[in-house]
């Protein structure tokens, strides 16, 4: 049995790390199909014996009855009543709201509390706080995973070089991190805030700049320790290169603090993006996100529905990824490979 399966079957035997896997992907697909989950178009539309697909296109009111060659809001009571008319209907995503739709006929002002028009109330724009949840928890995991993969790349990339290399070029790179590592981050990205546009891009390069400092020293002990081992010494004599000892022997036995720690740094992610989002220094304005949220919630005390449930995302999202990174961290201890 491949040192791999082995790792798989004590990671499965962790019952709660492997459930909180299962939970988090079903979470992961779920917010990748949030536009047939939460929309405020409909999926398909028959009316008048003839096939509409609001999703991929915009139609005119006219075209369903209406006054106006403006797009058909399909939340418009009037537009509603004509779609479900003379054999029309139309199939509606489960919750008919999208991020940015804002509820023109609710009965409270905004924020409402939750009602069965919008089952988790609405933020203090009107835009339905379910849908805001579901779209703000795909930006949320998509942007950590984009910030784990980057940080981890230029960790590994240093790492390596520096652990191989050793001498000058490690005394060199240790210098450098040294420097790096001493910019103030948060200053940084409120001066590049003030001169650039938001944007999700530049919030990514920003903080990827500073991500892979931490990954970078484990890789580095790894290489160090692995490239004095007998069967490195062996490639060596043969004359094998560098990069193919790197490449074949080296990496694939350094890589247990990467994959070990993959579950924490997207934790890390999530956690950055949302307190930049909290101070506004984070997406642009009109993105759905768990800091604005958070923000909203910290204005409105009395919207008590804004705090809990983004908390709660935040808190299950965060602990199911804690209870992964345990699991993990458990398989690929070596001390535990007998067990």
């Amino acid at each position: 049995m491949s040192p791999g399966r082995r790792a798989w079957l004590r990671f499965r035997r962790n019952k709660l790390g492997y459930r909180s896997l299962l939970v988090f992907c079903a979470m992961v697909l779920l917010s990748l199909c949030a536009e047939l989950i939460s929309n405020d178009r409909p999926l398909l539309v028959r009316y008048e014996n003839q096939f509409y697909f609001p999703m991929a296109k915009d139609y005119p009111e006219k075209v369903f009855g209406g006054d106006f060659d403006t797009p058909t809001d399909f939340l418009d009571p009037f537009i509603r009543e004509r779609l479900f008319q003379g054999g029309n209907w139309a199939i509606y995503a489960p919750n008919p709201y999208g991020p940015k739709t804002l509820n023109y006929f609710a009965t409270e002002p905004n924020p409402s509390r939750p009602m069965r028009d919008n089952l988790l109330g609405t933020d203090d724009r009107g835009r339905d706080l379910l849908a805001q949840l579901i779209y703000g928890f795909r930006v949320s995991v998509l942007f950590a995973l984009a910030l784990t993969a980057t940080g981890v790349l230029l960790g590994v990339v240093t790492g390596a070089i520096q652990g191989f290399f050793g001498g000058k070029t490690d005394l060199a790179f240790q210098r450098f991190i040294e420097v790096w590592s001493s910019m103030p981050e948060l200053y940084l990205l409120i001066i590049f805030s003030a001169i650039f546009a938001p944007s999700v891009a530049l919030l990514l390069v920003l903080l990827s700049l500073f991500g892979w400092m931490g990954l970078s020293d484990y890789v580095r002990a790894e290489f160090l320790r692995n490239r004095q081992l007998d069967y490195v010494r062996a490639a060596r004599a043969l004359g094998v290169s560098n990069w193919q000892i790197i490449r074949r022997h080296v990496l694939p036995n350094s890589l247990t603090p990467v994959v070990t720690f993959l579950p924490f740094r997207m934790s890390g992610a999530i956690l950055a993006l949302t307190s930049l989002d909290f101070l506004g220094l984070g997406v642009p304005p009109g993105t759905p996100s768990l800091g604005e949220l958070l923000s909203q919630g910290k204005n409105n005390i009395d919207a008590w529905w804004i705090s809990l449930s983004t908390f709660a995302v935040l808190v299950a999202t965060l602990l199911l990824l804690t209870f992964m990174g345990d699991a993990l961290r458990d398989a690929l201890d070596p001390r535990k490979a007998d067990q």
